[in-house]
């Protein structure tokens, strides 16, 4: 068994597992590499939510969507598919955080003024009041998690980032999707 590193545990993984497999051929080890990046990004994206309830006490889709009704300009609210899409969220995802938020008073879904039929998310009084809060805090906790980064490592970041999402939209694989087999329910 190899070890594996992180800062704060030791987690214990098959030695084939651990081995880099770099004898192999070039598409071999160009899998292993994009799997390792891939499940980086996992881990990253766990621990940037885990930290943030830990530090900020909110969750990261609660950050984005607080951050997202805060634009400045004016405006009379965000229809939820119009949210979901900016946040790239499920509707459903996106409907029980809102109904978290507005159960602590910081959005409220409102009547669509230019359409009666419609609905719109908006920032309370108390919303804006707690983003503003938040926010200082949220640029404290930017400085601290890149604060090893140059200037230009950062924008680097943010291209490749940005690259890769917009690629992982064109994903299309030639062979459908299996679908899992349901459990039997026991009685």
């Amino acid at each position: 068994m190899a070890s594996t590193r992180n800062s704060q545990k030791v987690v214990e993984m098959p030695s084939e597992q651990a081995e880099s497999p770099l004898l192999g051929s070039p598409e071999r080890v160009a899998d292993h590499l994009n799997n390792r990046i891939f499940f980086r990004l996992f881990q990253v994206a766990n621990t940037l939510q885990k930290q943030a309830v830990k530090e900020l006490g909110v969750t990261t889709v609660q950050w984005a969507v607080l951050g997202a009704l805060s634009d400045p300009r004016p405006t009379y609210g965000v229809s939820v598919g119009t949210l979901a899409d900016f946040l790239v969220v499920s509707r459903q995802n996106l409907d029980g955080v809102l109904k978290r938020l507005e159960r602590d008073g910081l959005v409220e879904r409102v009547t669509d003024p230019e359409d009666k039929r419609g609905r719109v998310v908006k920032l309370t009084t108390e919303g804006f009041a707690f983003w503003n809060d938040l926010r200082e805090r949220i640029f404290q906790f930017y400085d601290q998690a890149v604060s090893s980064f140059k200037f230009d490592d950062r924008v680097a970041l943010a291209h490749y980032l940005n690259s890769l999402q917009g690629l992982l939209t064109k994903v299309s694989l030639e062979q459908p999707r299996r679908e899992r087999k349901k459990g039997r329910k026991r009685p």
